[in-house]
């Protein structure tokens, strides 16, 4: 299994990247973070589809895509564990994460996303959206293997 979280920005040194490295460290999955930014500034709807096309480029080909959308299917901790094993269960090896900037993702984008998955129907800064993801991968993991981590 590999999963890779494709985002938009740069977490640099901050506490975000700090938990985001602990988490990573804790996972048994392989993941890797791609990092993503426009070099220019424009317009926010040029930006949004400039984003998506990197975004897009992040992903790997045969990655099941999953976008983090504000109007997506919010789950529980036990829900998103179960839809992780019905995933693998159904032979998917590859996942792969899209976050979007502050104008979010494009709405291409978000359409080929075979699941639209909303963290809270609250706004979260970028960077915490990426800390709380992976804190739930390792949550779904911990659950899946009956670690006592998630009780």
């Amino acid at each position: 299994m590999q999963i890779t979280v494709a985002a938009v920005g740069r977490m640099k040194s901050s506490p975000a990247a700090q938990q985001w490295q602990d988490y990573a460290k804790r996972l048994t999955w392989p993941i890797s973070l791609k990092e993503v930014e426009m070099r220019k500034k424009l317009p926010e709807a040029q930006m949004v589809l400039g984003e998506a096309e990197l975004l897009s480029a992040a992903v790997p080909v045969d990655a099941l895509l999953i976008a983090l959308d504000p109007v997506g299917k919010s789950l529980s901790s036990e829900a998103f564990a179960a839809q992780m094993q019905r995933w693998m269960s159904d032979g998917q090896s590859q996942f792969a994460f899209v976050i979007g900037g502050a104008g979010g993702l494009a709405a291409g984008l978000v359409a080929r996303a075979r699941f639209k998955l909303s963290l809270s129907e609250m706004t979260w800064p970028h960077m915490l959206a990426r800390v709380m993801l992976i804190e739930q991968l390792y949550r779904a993991q911990c659950i899946l293997t009956k670690h006592p981590y998630h009780r």
